[in-house]
């Protein structure tokens, strides 16, 4: 869920997919210019946080990276429940990985938020030539595709920066029914004052 504030929204951000894609590389790398050889595997979720200028706002991403093995599978809804975006991250040298993320999709958009802003990316394209078939399934299904590596940096700050760019700019909250909120001053009624 995104909330917004002065021209400040904090997002709700998760990343799924499978064991090994480099989802916690790629936030590491986002959020500390880091970059691990061997990176320990996520145990249920991981929580990090960042704070972006984009255009009109400034958008602080709270940032959950969860476990990629099938064991915590059934943890997942508590983590997507209430995003406001999702990033689904498959192995390009990886074809197994790519039909995984494609189950996340379809995961999403039968239990997720209908507006959430959702990325499919392909990590790990220093390793390998880019896929066509990625691209054309993120289009067909209303995702926006980038491949990125988390080893090489290459387009890890632009997916979090587009994700921050698409997140919806809500209305100013409505008033709850029965409240009157005036832009001027209270007129003090005199007969509330104890002394004039």
């Amino acid at each position: 869920m995104a909330t917004i504030g002065n021209n400040s929204i904090n997002a709700k951000l998760v990343l799924l997919g499978d064991m090994g894609t480099g989802k916690s590389s790629l936030v590491l790398r986002f959020v500390k210019g880091q970059f691990l050889e061997f990176q320990e595997s996520t145990i249920g979720a991981a929580f990090f946080s960042q704070t972006l200028a984009v255009s009109d706002a400034t958008v602080k991403l709270e940032i959950w990276d969860t476990a990629g093995q099938e064991r915590y599978h059934s943890l997942a809804p508590m983590y997507y429940r209430g995003a406001a975006a999702a990033i689904i991250v498959y192995d390009i040298s990886r074809m197994e990985s790519f039909e995984r993320a494609k189950k996340w999709v379809q995961e999403l958009q039968k239990q997720g938020n209908p507006s959430m802003v959702t990325a499919l990316v392909g990590n790990k394209c220093d390793l390998e030539d880019k896929r066509e078939e990625a691209r054309t399934y993120a289009e067909e299904n209303g995702l926006f595709f980038m491949e990125t590596s988390a080893k090489t940096a290459i387009n890890v700050n632009d997916i979090f920066y587009e994700i921050a760019r698409r997140l919806p700019r809500a209305q100013p909250a409505q008033q709850p029914a029965g409240m009157v909120i005036a832009d001027r001053p209270a007129e003090i009624s005199r007969a509330s004052t104890c002394c004039s």
